[in-house]
């Protein structure tokens, strides 16, 4: 990543359209740790398409929350959410960026939210932690486990307040189902059954002309080069290309992911034997796996099984949807996803919970408990240490079907244990200038 030196040389002509900025007061001038209720936190957005501007609305409802500044490649996208954030206050006072380094580098913002597509989110991160920012960062987290492991020490380095998009955390719903499993009420944790949609197929190749108002070369940034094809840069495919994501298999796959981590606690921190198969395109621009399934066996004795739909046995569960999260106990089971929680016995759905039983972090608005613990400094309900640990599973499953080898994961070195093919492809490199 170009330095900081280098960066304002090349936007020195920024600083005119930077001064004419809305003066309003961070709260990082009054000191986080006591700042008022009554102070704005100012926030800028970085990637407001379609998943990015959903994001980004989540602090619009926030009342002390000030958003200033929003950042996009696209031209049209950008404008309009511009626009869409000046009517929501009433006045003109959000800027419009095309590139995210000149948002970084206003002093006035406090915090970023970072959703542009997946290959974006850690080189942003790690810019936005060094410029002082606290940051909500979409899921998932980064291409590779050597760029998770170096946003961590970045954030860790920095202090940064952190906030990872996987908002079921900030559910009454899916707190209850893993208290339910912290608390022994389902007897010992044996098996979690995770399961969730796919990547998609398919997609033109063809070159075509880049759109007009799309930087495609921002765009790709440290992407390997590619010609621009019809909608590449759309969520209609970009999800499911490898250069610039891994797929549905941590698109999607880390939401019930996380909640599995969540529930079994202890019991899946611990070395982990992974074996596992995959269906991938043959032909077409998305090449992500269509079609998984893959067995977690932990050294406590737990298992997970993680697929890319439900299996007929699970319908046991009652009505089972494209996404969900069962635990199986010795003496029952929970399950929960978006729509609904259901257990057996049945009495568990509705167990009361007492003062000396566990109680997991509790939170009902992840946009707000970042607001929160900005100025309380207490980490977030998904800080940058459970996003990296969540995402690393989503890495070990798909590296897993890739090699079809079974492989030992260590959670402490965090490498495959005797097995250099996996271990290659925990890092991957970075087009130039781009860098980590």
């Amino acid at each position: 990543m170009k330095t900081r030196r280098q960066f304002l040389k090349e936007t020195a002509g920024a600083t005119l359209g930077i001064a004419l900025a809305p003066q309003i007061v961070p709260a990082s001038v009054l000191g986080r740790g006591a700042t008022p209720p009554s102070d704005r936190v100012v926030m800028g957005s970085i990637g407001v398409g379609q998943q990015g501007s959903g994001v980004m609305r989540n602090f619009l409802a926030q009342k002390d929350v000030r958003v200033v500044a929003v950042c996009d490649v696209k031209k049209q996208v950008l404008e309009a959410v511009q626009q869409g954030v000046n009517d929501h206050y009433g006045d003109r006072g959000c800027a419009a960026y095309s590139d995210f380094r000149e948002l970084l580098a206003r002093k006035d913002i406090d915090a970023v939210t970072v959703a542009p597509p997946d290959h974006w989110h850690v080189p942003i991160a790690i810019a936005a932690a060094n410029a002082g920012k606290e940051m909500y960062v979409e899921k998932p987290l980064g291409l590779s486990v050597a760029q998770d492991q170096a946003l961590r020490a970045v954030c860790r380095r920095n202090g940064t307040i952190f906030q990872f998009g996987t908002q079921q955390r900030s559910n009454d719903r899916f707190r209850f189902a893993c208290e339910l499993v912290r608390n022994g009420r389902i007897g010992e944790l044996r098996s979690i059954n995770v399961w969730s949609p796919a990547s998609s197929a398919g997609g033109p190749t063809t070159p075509v002309p880049v759109p007009a108002g799309l930087n495609y070369e921002m765009w790709l940034g440290p992407a390997p080069y590619a010609p621009y094809t019809e909608d590449r840069c759309s969520n209609k495919y970009w999800w499911f290309v490898s250069d610039y994501a891994l797929g549905f298999i941590a698109g999607w796959g880390i939401h019930p992911l996380d909640i599995a981590l969540w529930g079994g606690g202890d019991k899946l921190q611990c070395p982990v034997d992974v074996e596992g198969a995959g269906v991938f395109p043959q032909s077409g621009l998305g090449d992500t796996a269509v079609d998984w399934d893959v067995h977690f066996t932990y050294a406590s004795g737990v298992k997970m099984h993680f697929t890319a739909k439900p299996l007929d046995e699970w319908k046991k569960y009652g009505r089972v949807i494209d996404h969900g999260t069962a635990f199986e106990g010795s003496e029952g089971w929970v399950w929960v996803d978006r729509e609904g929680l259901a257990a057996y016995p049945k009495k568990l759905e509705s167990s009361f919970l007492g003062p000396s039983d566990v109680h997991l972090y509790h939170s009902r608005d992840h946009a707000g408990n970042l607001v929160d613990c900005m100025r309380s400094r207490r980490p977030t309900i998904c800080p940058i240490e459970e996003a990296v640990r969540g995402d690393i599973v989503c890495h070990v499953a798909d590296i897993a079907i890739r090699t079809r080898h079974r492989l030992r994961w260590d959670p402490v070195s965090e490498t495959f244990a005797d097995n250099e093919k996996a271990n290659r492809y925990l890092a991957r490199p970075m087009r130039s200038p781009w860098q980590i």
